[in-house]
């Protein structure tokens, strides 16, 4: 018995060191690869137009100095593996936490662990943002966290944030859902720390693993406000980020709105400004960002006014609570997450809304670097896609499949009820949406 222990000890210390090693390699060759690409100066990796500098919401290729958030990888980058951190003078790379930490979170923890609970952030807004005024009488809203596996302390400065900079008579109640974490410290330990909050929380834990679609939905259905905001887990709202959210939506309930996304750094949690920009995507379907161009902001509101959005995100957007039931909240049977939120936004444009970025509402967020879980994501990705694709881009299919021929054959399960909802909300052909929203998208056609 003793002599099997000790080979079963052996061969654990074998695999840890090779993987360090390897490990060690990674970081150091992709230490190399960016001071080459500092050397030659920031490249575009995508160009809708070539004319135009577009840029993907992944990598080092982001807005230089300026990256911007939110996790949606592209199929591909799904199945890519990324590096978990670059090389950095003051970071230990052999320290086992901080590998740890990456590896579960996609972030650095420790230096989240220092941070604590909360703190406070900068205030990223435009100057002539302070000098804004919103309704006397806004709508109430209920504040939707979804989380699996959420890092502790980021979770708390999420919760923490959102309950120190909102107005207690327009937080109706903040709803978080947990998806069946794994984690100890999202069990009792959650549970004690959310008495903290003075029964503004709604704790409601999944009984088994549903993904991003399935949750956000258990947690819209309890919903008591007016209007409802989902948050991803670990973001950090800013000074008067709800205000102008609600504004909107009061003054048009089909109105649906989004934050600018500054981003929180996955290896340092510095909270960094990002530039305004406006949500779009590709013929694959990948979500990217698009630079606004100078005319979209002039007038009198010049960079506060709100920016006509193709496409959102999908992580932090507000909308009008029975609006979101009427248009027929997510599609149900998508899975995990991934596509949700394009379909959502041309959802929302073809049958009679409009959607909006409003610069003067400013959330972090955590770019994080996880490497877990990329074949799962990539089959939601592919499924979740395919029924887009035959729901709304109607003739426009073909571009996709031109791109993605592989994909004819793959099932995506029954759509006749996403069919009949397009068809009772009375909406607008997909050409509608590319003469109206997003002439760009068909202008690049015979461009990759």
């Amino acid at each position: 018995m003793g002599n099997v222990i000790i080979q079963y000890l052996l061969c654990g210390s074998l695999i840890f060191g090779i993987w360090t090693t390897l490990l060690c390699m990674y970081f150091y060759r992709d230490h190399e690869r960016n001071e080459q690409k500092e050397t030659q100066g920031p490249t575009s990796i995508w160009s809708l137009d070539k004319k135009s500098p577009w840029q993907t919401i992944y990598g080092s290729g982001q807005i230089p100095g300026q990256p911007v958030g939110e996790e949606r990888p592209s199929e591909e980058e799904a199945k890519e593996q990324k590096p978990l951190l670059k090389a950095d003078k003051n970071i230990n790379i052999m320290d086992p936490e901080l590998l740890h930490g990456f590896i579960n979170y996609g972030f650095n923890t420790i230096v989240s662990k220092s941070l604590g609970q909360e703190r406070r952030v900068p205030d990223t807004r435009n100057k002539m943002c302070l000098k804004k005024h919103y309704l006397t009488n806004l709508p109430t809203a209920s504040i939707v966290i979804c989380f699996h596996n959420e890092e502790f302390n980021a979770l708390l400065r999420t919760l923490s944030s959102v309950m120190n900079l909102t107005p207690p008579q327009l937080l109706e109640e903040i709803i978080l859902v947990d998806d069946m974490s794994e984690f100890d410290d999202l069990k009792e330990k959650l549970d004690h720390y959310l008495e903290l909050f003075r029964g503004k929380v709604k704790l409601i834990r999944n009984a088994k693993r549903l993904g991003l679609v399935q949750a956000r939905l258990t947690g819209a259905v309890r919903a008591a406000g007016d209007v409802l905001v989902f948050l991803d887990s670990h973001c950090e709202v800013n000074n008067m980020w709800l205000q102008p959210l609600l504004d909107a939506i009061a003054k048009d309930r089909r109105t649906v709105v989004c934050p600018i996304t500054d981003v929180i750094d996955h290896v340092t949690l510095e909270y960094k400004p990002s530039p305004v920009v406006r949500g779009a995507f590709n013929w694959n379907l990948q979500f990217k960002w698009d630079n606004v161009l100078s005319y979209e902001m002039g007038g009198p509101e010049g960079p506060t006014r709100p920016i006509r959005s193709p496409a959102m995100a999908g992580g932090i957007f507000a909308i009008n609570r029975h609006y979101f039931n009427e248009i027929g909240q997510y599609d149900k049977d998508m899975k995990l997450w991934g596509g949700e939120n394009l379909e959502l936004s041309l959802r929302i444009w073809m049958c009679g809304g409009q959607l909006f970025i409003l610069p003067c509402s400013r959330v972090g967020h955590i770019v994080k670097q996880t490497t877990q879980n990329r074949t799962e994501v990539f089959k939601a990705m592919m499924h979740n896609n395919l029924r887009l694709v035959h729901v709304w881009l109607d003739e426009y299919k073909e571009q996709f499949f031109l791109r993605r021929p592989g994909l004819k054959r793959i099932p995506y399960g029954n759509i006749s009820e996403r069919v009949e909802l397009r068809k009772r909300l009375g909406c607008k052909p997909f050409q509608w949406y590319l003469d109206t929203v997003f002439p760009e998208l068909e202008a690049s056609r015979d461009s990759q």
